[in-house]
């Protein structure tokens, strides 16, 4: 069984910066892309962010393009997300997901694995 554990996640203002990070308990994360999504109360869960299994390639939503990014270190089984620039809009719970092996994708239906996520606010 695969675990996600997000952290990092807490009450700023809006302008300034967080990092989420994604702790995954199982050796083969190399081989896996990894997601972020987001969601607000009562309405879908969104796509963020999506990195390869290599950290070679990335997607982005035109939402966060340019202001956040996804990176991870394969050696600790760990993906991030830089979040700049935060917008009041940006407020949701985050989670982080494993896709597939050597995959990259945007669509939650392409993730098995999720984390309990991480509540991000952003005050004005």
């Amino acid at each position: 069984q695969v675990r996600l554990v997000e952290s990092g996640g807490g009450l700023v203002q809006a302008g300034g910066s967080l990092r989420l990070s994604c702790a995954a308990s199982e050796g083969t994360f190399s081989r896996y892309a990894m997601g972020w999504f987001r969601r607000n109360p009562g309405k879908e869960r969104l796509f963020v962010a999506a990195i390869d299994w290599s950290g070679r390639s990335a997607y982005y939503s035109d939402s966060v393009r340019g202001r956040f990014t996804i990176s991870r270190d394969n050696t600790k089984n760990t993906v991030y997300l830089q979040m700049n620039s935060l917008k009041l809009e940006d407020t949701a719970v985050y989670y982080c997901a494993r896709g597939g092996a050597y995959a990259l994708g945007r669509r939650k239906e392409e993730y098995t694995y999720w984390g309990q996520g991480t509540q991000v606010t952003v005050s004005s």
